[in-house]
C-alpha cells in the first residue's frame, strides 16, 4: 500500500479540481441550476445527460444497497466537477446526489462537454488526469479500509474533505460534514465516529457541530492521520 501523508493528501485534493482555465472554459458553455436541501440532481440509473460543476453549496453522492443501507461516496463543494464518466463511457449513472445546502450547479450539456473532450486537447487531458486521480484515491480507500485504524482513516478523510487546506486563512475552518455521513463513508457506526471525534475536541483538534465539523488545529490533525496506532 502507499503511504499517504498529509502533504500527499493536499496533493490528491487539489488533483481532484480542474484546472483554473478548464473550469472557466465548462462555465462559458454552462447555465446554472439553483437546488435547495433535499433535491437531487440525478439518481442511480438515470441517463448521462450534463456535466455538472459545484458554483457554491454542496452536494452528498451516495450508493444505496438493496438492503437499504446508505455508503456516502463523497461531500462534493464548490470547485468540485462530477459526471464525467458516465458520459465518457455512454453508460447510466452509478450513485444518486442530493443536495445538503442551498447549492448552485453549473451544468453543461453531453454534447457541448464531448465537442469540448474532441476540439480541445488541454480538456481532453484534463479529464483524463481527473478520471486517473480517482481511480488512483479509490484505491487507496480500499486500501485503507483494509489495513487502517479508524482514528487514522477518520483523520485522512477529514484532511481530504478539508477543501481550503492551503489558503491562508485566520481562524478555524468548517468541514460541511456530518457524523452519519462520516460513518457511511467509513463503513462505521456513528457511535464509533462519534467517540473519536469527542477524544479529539478533548484534545483541542476540532469542535463537532450540527452536520459539520470545525477544524481548530489542522496540524494536530495531520499528526493523528500519521499516527499509525
Amino acid at each position: 500500500m502507499e503511504e499517504t501523508t498529509p502533504a500527499s493528501l493536499a496533493s490528491v485534493r487539489d488533483a481532484l479540481r480542474l484546472p483554473q482555465d478548464v473550469q472557466q472554459t465548462l462555465l462559458a458553455v454552462a447555465h446554472r441550476r439553483m437546488l435547495v436541501p433535499g433535491d437531487s440532481l440525478f439518481l442511480k440509473g438515470s441517463a448521462p445527460d450534463a456535466l455538472f460543476g459545484v458554483v457554491s453549496g454542496s452536494l452528498r453522492v451516495s450508493v444505496v444497497a438493496a438492503n437499504g443501507r446508505e455508503a456516502v461516496i463523497a461531500v462534493l463543494e464548490a470547485g468540485h466537477w462530477f459526471g464525467e464518466v458516465s458520459l465518457l463511457v455512454g453508460q447510466e449513472r452509478v450513485y444518486d446526489s442530493y443536495v445538503t445546502e442551498p447549492t448552485e450547479m453549473a451544468v453543461v450539456g453531453a454534447a457541448d462537454f464531448h465537442q469540448l473532450i474532441a476540439t480541445r486537447p488541454e480538456v481532453h487531458m484534463a479529464f483524463t488526469r481527473l478520471v486517473c486521480q480517482r481511480l488512483r484515491q479509490a484505491l487507496t480507500w480500499i486500501d485503507d479500509v483494509i489495513l487502517m485504524p479508524l482514528p487514522v482513516r477518520l483523520a485522512h478523510r477529514l484532511l481530504t474533505l478539508d477543501t481550503r487546506a492551503g489558503i491562508s486563512s485566520p481562524g478555524s475552518r468548517a468541514i460541511g460534514v456530518s457524523q452519519e455521513d462520516l460513518a457511511f463513508m467509513l463503513g462505521v457506526s456513528r457511535q464509533s465516529v462519534n467517540r473519536q471525534l469527542k477524544l479529539w475536541e478533548d484534545d483541542g483538534t476540532l469542535r463537532v457541530d450540527y452536520r459539520r465539523i470545525e477544524l481548530l488545529n489542522r496540524g494536530q490533525l495531520e499528526r493523528h492521520a500519521a499516527a499509525l496506532a
